[in-house]
């Protein structure tokens, strides 16, 4: 597989998207998105977990990305998901089954914020905050990490999300994976992982070196989580569950004081 900016930055975000850029990038793998590893995860032990949904995808669900409820109004997701008109956007809460409508919260957007300093080049600074049309009381919200050293290696957060499976589980149901951190050194050691924003100072490094499990594609902007914290969101990588290229994530605690900010 060749290395592309758009497998680095877009490999975890809505199938739509990625299509449209892979194919103007003229480098791009054409293996299948798939989640590798996961079990199924109910809602009532990520009641905080939420749906990213867009009129612009192309699955009947309209699942776009993931994100993660930080407060009773306020979704944080990838910036890299938050590209699209506000109206488009929606936020699904309590759906473990997406095609069970009967069930969950849902909430039209009114504002999108993304960070000032996210960079298109380095993938840096991927947040975005949604402000809900509709707040969902009631709903236990999830606590930012604010310590830098909770990003250590040998934890082991868990990563959530409604992404791709390619028969590995059910599409578009809740699904959980623990992904150890393998500590800053591991990335910084890949061949194209610095040169193309991996940074110790704003990214996490987890996943398996052997390819077990991985977030992916409809997971962008999806929690991780550790100790009832959260510690990153899911961001980009090289591929997906690919031998060698452990996912990356937006670390949470190096800009934790601009989010609180954001979603008071």
């Amino acid at each position: 597989m060749t290395w592309s900016k758009f497998d680095r930055m877009l490999k975890r975000t809505a199938a739509l998207i990625t299509v449209l850029l892979l194919s103007t990038a003229g480098t791009a793998s054409a293996r299948e998105p798939l989640v590798v590893g996961g079990t199924l995860a109910s809602v009532s032990e990520a009641p905080w977990a939420v749906v990213l949904t867009n009129t612009a995808a192309t699955r009947e669900s309209k699942r776009w990305c993931g994100g993660v409820l930080v407060a009773a109004n306020k979704v944080l997701t990838a910036a890299h998901c938050a590209g699209e008109r506000v109206a488009s956007y929606g936020v699904i809460q309590g759906r473990a089954d997406l095609t069970d409508h009967s069930l969950g919260r849902f909430s039209a957007v009114s504002k999108v914020w993304v960070h000032p300093a996210y960079s298109t080049a380095t993938n840096r600074n991927d947040f975005a905050v949604l402000t809900l049309k509709k707040p969902m009381t009631g709903v236990p919200v999830l606590r930012l990490e604010t310590n830098p050293k909770a990003d250590r290696r040998g934890a082991v957060p868990t990563v959530y999300g409604w992404g791709d499976t390619a028969d590995t589980g059910p599409d578009d149901t809740l699904q959980k994976l623990a992904v150890p951190d393998l500590g800053d050194a591991t990335c910084l050691g890949i061949k194209g992982y610095a040169e193309n924003g991996y940074t110790a100072a704003a990214n996490i490094c987890a996943g398996y070196m052997d390819g077990t499990g991985d977030a992916c594609q409809g997971d962008s902007g999806g929690p991780l989580v550790l100790n009832g914290r959260l510690l990153g969101i899911v961001s980009w990588g090289r591929g997906c569950a690919e031998p060698q290229y452990p996912g990356v994530y937006a670390e949470i605690a190096p800009v934790a004081k601009t989010l609180v900010e954001q979603v008071r």
